[in-house]
């Protein structure tokens, strides 16, 4: 699902397949043609920074790049994981209770596919069997800014869904993921990402309001009237990367500014007289006339 330009790659390709299906099958003994891939890819916002757990208007698209998670259902509730970007492997089982981390120095690689199975618990699905696996990112875009956290919680909740005959609507898994972020780790996002992920449209730019959890979509040769030859958009994304990596759940300052939006909200509120939730997008539009 890549969000713009002309003749982009295909991803994923079918090199990156069979490397995931073999990967999967010498972990699990299975046939590689057993192995079932989820792909969820990355996603780029215009405009979207602390506006989405505020109730505002956000846009998004995809990329063609992204997380893969190859997969065969287990025997029985155990969950086997490797990655391609972290030592070691997991083991878990999904009839075990998954209890949200308090500490966020302990998050790691293991908590989102730990965080699909709690929100899945918590929202009353039930979970007989459980995922031999082998996940894998686009090496250097971890921890970029380009939600490959999201992208690998919705791809854990997918492949669940997947194995235990699930139907779950790309809206509900919206809120699951925001359950993963929100109640198991810690984080006090919004539906931004997970929007992005689930509900963007080849060719198309998502407007999501967050406050009614609606999107509408703006075709790319439509926002521009210029006339391009076809299959041409009349612009380009340029995607810089710094190289500084960060992990939200882990760092204080992104539930600190949520914390501030709120108490932002609070006071505008409180003024106005409103008693609606201190979210900035209940504030009304008033004029602030000054004396000097």
């Amino acid at each position: 699902m890549p969000g713009g330009g002309g003749s982009p790659s295909r991803w994923p390709s079918e090199e990156e397949l069979d490397v995931v299906r073999k990967k999967v099958a010498a972990i699990s003994g299975r046939d590689a043609s057993e192995v079932r891939v989820v792909a969820c890819p990355y996603r780029i916002c215009p405009l979207g920074a602390h506006i989405d757990h505020q109730g505002g208007t956000v846009t998004a698209m995809t990329i063609n790049y992204g997380v893969l998670l190859g997969f065969v259902p287990s025997d029985d509730t155990e969950v086997v994981l490797q990655s391609g970007q972290f030592k070691g492997g997991i083991r878990f089982r999904v009839d075990d209770l998954q209890k949200p981390i308090e500490n966020p120095g302990n998050i790691n690689w293991e908590s989102y596919a730990r965080g699909a199975v709690y929100a899945l618990q918590n929202s009353g699905y039930d979970l007989r069997k459980g995922i031999i696996g082998y996940i894998s990112g686009v090496k250097g875009l971890d921890s970029s800014g380009l939600s490959s956290s999201a992208a690998v919680g919705v791809a854990y909740l997918l492949a669940l869904e997947n194995v235990n005959d699930l139907v779950v609507s790309p809206v509900d898994n919206i809120q699951l993921d925001k359950s993963i972020e929100n109640k198991y780790l810690g984080l006090e996002n919004g539906i931004l990402d997970p929007s992005a992920i689930l509900l963007s449209r080849y060719g198309y730019l998502t407007f999501m309001d967050c406050k009614t959890a609606s999107p509408s979509y703006a075709y790319f040769s439509e926002l521009s009237k210029s006339q391009q030859p076809q299959g041409q958009l009349p612009f380009k994304i340029l995607l810089a990367f710094s190289g500084l990596q960060h992990n939200l759940p882990k760092s204080r300052g992104y539930n600190t500014r949520v914390f501030e939006c709120k108490e932002a909200a609070r006071a505008l509120l409180c003024v106005l007289g409103c008693e609606d939730a201190p979210i900035l997008r209940n504030g009304k539009v008033f004029k602030y006339h000054s004396c000097i």
